[in-house]
């Protein structure tokens, strides 16, 4: 049980911290979070992992409403939603995330309006469980493309479902695709959390935890 004294310093370092995050955080940065230990975290970590060794395997764009910092992203298991930032960065296990924030370059204010007008337009719509760019539903970085795509941030590149260092298929992404019925999407274009963090069009500014 926590006593008052617990209270109020559980109370007062929550406080300090989201301080932090709104002095940090600006509209329209992109927030990635770091693989936990689920089969399809390290799937997608594995398989797309770049030459500066960022180990993302979720992303969002940020947005300051009524002073307080919130998160537009799209999740398995729940689509497109909006999330208080603290939602998003509690981990559904005993894990702790990895959490990074990047700025946009050379953008303007009213393209960063545009794209969370588009993020709220599109809350709601299905997770892409099967990563393919025309299914229906928006997987997490294709949901941040689409925010973008007039504006020409991030580029497509063909997916690549296979080990680097086997060029053979990691047993998460066989599982997924069996369960769906459906071929591995290999070499089809597509963008993973990873190559977007490494665009030229993006500034770190944070780690957040």
């Amino acid at each position: 049980m926590f006593n008052k004294k617990s209270l109020f310093l559980w109370a007062f370092v929550t406080l300090v911290m989201s301080c932090n995050q709104k002095s940090i955080i600006k509209n329209g940065d992109i927030i990635f979070r770091g693989a936990h230990s689920s089969e399809l975290s390290e799937a997608i970590n594995e398989v797309t992992q770049t030459k500066q060794s960022t180990n993302y395997t979720h992303m969002g764009i940020c947005a300051i409403e009524d002073d307080e910092v919130v998160v537009y992203h799209s999740d398995l298991g729940k689509g497109v939603v909006r999330e208080s930032i603290k939602a998003f960065l509690l981990s559904k296990d005993d894990n702790t995330y990895k959490t990074d924030v990047y700025r946009i370059s050379n953008i303007t204010s009213s393209q960063i309006d545009k794209a969370i007008q588009h993020a709220k337009d599109l809350l709601g719509n299905p997770y892409n469980t099967t990563y393919i760019f025309e299914d229906e539903g928006y997987y997490c970085s294709e949901y941040i493309y689409e925010l973008f795509k007039e504006d020409s941030i991030f580029q497509l590149e063909p997916m690549t479902f296979k080990n680097p260092e086997t060029n053979s298929f990691h047993k998460g992404w066989i599982s997924h695709y069996e369960a769906l019925g459906i071929e591995i999407p290999e070499g089809k274009l597509g963008c993973n959390p990873n190559g977007m963090a490494n665009s030229d069009n993006l500034v770190f500014i944070s780690h957040l935890q």
